[in-house]
């Protein structure tokens, strides 16, 4: 009994807890924009961890943890995104994870704990709800639970009690009780709304009792008495002929020949201005070419990784090793040819989310290569090449995270159209409508553009739309949780540049002005 009443505060309190942190959920969330809160939530959670594990800052270092973790959190003040709350869930796993002395060493590990903290989070409430109820049972039953509510009848009678003295007494908390409306409190008692509560419960819950599930392996082992097969000497044979370090170095040579004949290709027609064959444009063969190069690369580097495993035979032959050192430099070459095939297509045919992340995706599978160059020269271990390249990507999603994709996307193409160039394609200024309101100042300057050409009346439903679009993006922005760094920073601009002037003089004035 007495180890239960010694653990049950600690239970206690990360509950209170949590219902606060619902409490403040739905008031900063629930039908309201997202914005600055997100960032004001996560440190809402991040003081909660810190206030249920306040053994953790015994360390002298202790700043570095919440320095880091503030750090991962401004991509949220910078703008909210699925990309920008994914970085802070993850920053938020680590930290309680830190703070819970749980967290393992090494950047492969601390992924795979995020991606099982994630996969238990939905279920955390849940199971030490049951595994609670469960102790109680055990180690006191319904005097424990008898005791729990017990210890609540005084405070709560007298508080109420003396609420309504103070009703009594003062003429302001008098008003604000008649203004409760137990029959509109009910009519906010909505499935939705319980359904959000019980989902920000189950998310902040895990966070204050951070754990991961734990999976028992069972390993049969034979008898002693029974011998252990022997191994079969045909598929020893077949496996040395078809994998062993003759066939690994005849691979090599063939692939690398294979591989300086594509970029020989590259280097005619597309950096040597080689006149393509008949049918054939330079858009279809960039376009044609930029993402199978890219699938050979990953090939590559599977197939590099395969036969160079650390402590095998090729591994240490000097030979293969230059073999591999000069494929993996041609497969870096192909990926840089895959860039500029997507950079001609991108100059003819305009930018789009899909073309930056493929962009994005190709510089990665480039630096992926030069670490497995970087692995293999230094000795190093394949852990040490996965947390390489989980702490390259890490870097390249925080990062994204400050660019605003929709006004680069929508400044590419209103700088390259036929409309402000004289050459390419039309723009697809509905394209750019649907970018959002980061598109707003590119329109803005292609609608200057038009006002001086004959064809300016073909912009003035567009022009009228845009109008429209500023006018609710400005409504919402004037409820302070929908503030964040890119808002401010786009709203100044809006604020500066005034009223939109349409093409024609004799166009009434927008809505939603």
């Amino acid at each position: 009994m007495t180890a239960f009443f010694s653990a049950a505060p600690s239970y206690c309190s990360r509950f209170g807890v949590a219902v606060l942190l619902v409490v403040l959920a739905d008031f900063l969330f629930y039908g309201q924009p997202a914005g600055i809160t997100a960032f004001l939530f996560a440190i809402l959670i991040a003081a909660a961890v810190v206030a249920v594990h306040p053994t953790a800052f015994s360390d002298i270092r202790v700043w570095l943890k919440p320095a880091a973790l503030l750090v991962a959190l401004l991509p949220l003040a910078e703008n909210v995104s699925p990309l920008s709350v994914s970085m802070a869930l993850a920053a938020l796993v680590v930290f309680a994870l830190s703070l819970s002395g749980r967290l393992r060493h090494g950047m492969a590990r601390i992924v795979g704990q995020i991606a099982l903290f994630g996969l238990a989070a939905p279920f955390r409430f849940v199971r030490d709800f049951i595994r609670w109820r469960k102790t109680a049972r055990r180690l006191g039953g319904r005097r424990v639970r008898l005791a729990a509510v017990a210890v609540w009848v005084m405070p709560l009678t007298l508080g109420a009690v003396f609420l309504a003295l103070f009703g009594a007494a003062n003429p302001v908390i008098d008003y604000w009780l008649s203004l409760i409306d137990l029959m509109k409190l009910l009519d906010l008692i909505q499935l939705a709304r319980i359904a959000f509560w019980l989902f920000v419960l189950a998310g902040v819950w895990a966070f204050l009792r951070p754990r991961l599930p734990r999976f028992s392996r069972r390993i049969s082992r034979p008898p002693l008495a029974v011998a252990q097969p022997a191994t079969n000497p045909q598929r020893h044979v077949i496996e040395e002929t078809v994998f062993g370090k003759p066939a690994i170095l005849r691979a090599l040579i063939v692939f690398n020949a294979l591989f300086a004949l594509q970029t020989g290709l590259d280097a005619t027609y597309l950096w040597g201005g080689v006149a393509l064959p008949d049918g054939l444009s330079y858009a279809a063969y960039a376009h044609r070419g930029a993402y199978p190069l890219i699938v050979t690369a990953l090939l590559a580097a599977g197939f590099v990784l395969a036969a160079l495993r650390p402590g095998s035979e090729t591994s240490g032959d000097p030979v293969i090793r230059r073999l591999v050192y000069a494929w993996v430099a041609q497969n870096i070459m192909l990926v840089i040819s895959s860039i500029l095939r997507l950079d001609l297509y991108v100059g003819i045919y305009a930018l789009t989310y899909w073309r930056i992340a493929a962009f994005v995706w190709m510089g990665l599978v480039a630096a992926g290569l030069a670490l497995i160059i970087a692995r293999i020269a230094l000795g190093k271990s394949n852990e040490w090449l996965s947390s390489a390249n989980l702490l390259t990507l890490s870097l390249t999603l925080y990062a994204c995270c400050f660019i605003n994709f929709a006004a680069t996307i929508a400044n590419y193409n209103v700088d390259h159209s036929l409309e402000m160039t004289g050459q390419g394609i039309p723009l697809d200024a509905w394209y750019l409508r649907s970018l959002g309101p980061g598109a707003f100042p590119a329109l803005d300057r292609f609608f200057d553009h038009q006002g001086k050409t004959p064809d300016a009346g073909a912009t003035r439903e567009l022009a009228r739309l845009r109008g429209i679009d500023e006018g609710w993006y400005r409504t919402v922005q004037e409820n302070w949780r929908a503030w964040s760094f890119r808002d401010w920073r786009l709203l100044a601009y809006l604020d500066s540049k005034g009223s939109l002037v349409l093409p024609q003089p004799s166009q009434p004035s927008l809505p939603g002005r």
